[in-house]
């Protein structure tokens, strides 16, 4: 009796470990379940976010590349804009006063004309900061300071609009360039490259920003 009693205690004692064991092992894997489900939902909400965030930086990118096609004319190769309005400096000059009285209108306007898009933009997305780079351009002409002519050019209309009360707020950093004779956006006509070309881009943090 006392062999069949000690077999009924480790049978028992056996039952009762495998029968922990299993409560363990169903605990542990109802717990792994619940973490991969919430690994799960959580992984489906950063998708949803990240395809929101890039359908709002293709938003503004697109509301970006329709600005008045009468002074801009947009580039999808390149991604900049060409300042339509023809520009004749004197050879080796970046004194925008050289420029003709009817050039210069037409830089006002053009001027005025991104100061109002970037404020309806930022409007629309107030978060949102932009980078405003003015890139001057220079022809093939014999002067040997064409890079710095360009860029010298590019502050001298940033200066121009800036004096005549064109302020594109707050949102909106401006930097200058200059691309002198080189750069891959170039007409074969020489003379046409005496111009400014414009690049109106949403800052990398665009995204981080939306989520805001």
């Amino acid at each position: 009796m006392a062999k069949g009693k000690k077999e009924s205690f480790f049978w028992t004692s056996y039952s009762d470990l495998m029968t922990s064991l299993f409560f363990v092992m169903l605990m542990l894997f109802v717990l792994t379940i619940a973490l991969l489900h919430k690994k799960m939902v959580d992984i489906e909400k950063e998708r949803k976010a990240t395809e929101e965030q890039l359908e709002k930086v293709k938003e503004i990118e697109e509301a970006t590349n329709k600005i008045d096609p009468t002074y801009f004319e947009y580039s999808p190769k390149y991604k900049k804009h060409i300042l339509k309005i023809k520009v004749r400096f004197p050879v080796g000059s970046s004194n925008i006063d050289n420029v003709d009285v009817n050039t210069l209108q037409g830089l006002l306007q053009a001027g005025n004309i991104i100061s109002r898009f970037i404020a309806d933009i930022t409007n629309k997305y107030p978060v949102v900061k932009y980078l405003l780079v003015i890139e001057g351009q220079a022809s093939r002409d014999g002067y040997n300071k064409n890079y710095e002519l360009s860029y010298d050019r590019a502050l001298a209309l940033q200066r121009f609009w800036q004096s005549n009360g064109i302020d594109f707020g707050k949102n909106c950093e401006v930097l200058i360039s200059g691309s002198g004779i080189g750069g891959t956006m170039r007409e074969k006509n020489e003379s046409l490259n005496q111009r400014f070309l414009i690049h109106i881009i949403p800052k990398p943090g665009v995204i981080e920003a939306s989520k805001k």
